[in-house]
């Protein structure tokens, strides 16, 4: 894998820092097109249940974010759903993390 650069790291970081703080199985950063990050943890709720990613993405799209540049999520899943990811920044690289912070795969447009 290629290096990360710094705006990457960052998104890792506050990814693992979500999932940490929150306890959840998975967290998720994505940034947009402007540079604005927005961290998120999964919602399991009795009448909504919701994925890190879709979260992330929906706190993006409530303020105003019209492309992302870059996604991350922290998971022990080796197939994670970025439909939502897609549906907003369709080229973004996804960078799929495990626990430990290590990048184990980018899912490109």
């Amino acid at each position: 894998m290629s290096e990360l650069d710094a705006e990457d790291l960052k998104i890792i970081t506050l990814a693992r820092s979500t999932r940490a703080r929150a306890g959840a199985a998975e967290g998720a950063a994505v940034r947009d097109e402007t540079g604005r990050t927005y961290a998120a943890g999964p919602v399991d709720l009795p009448s909504l249940k919701l994925t890190a990613l879709q979260v992330a993405v929906a706190m993006a799209v409530s303020s105003g974010a019209e492309d992302l540049e870059a996604a991350a999520v922290v998971t022990e899943d080796e197939a994670p759903d970025i439909a939502a990811v897609r549906d907003l920044g369709p080229k973004a690289p996804v960078l799929v993390a495990g626990p430990d912070g290590s990048v184990r795969t980018v899912l490109r447009g």
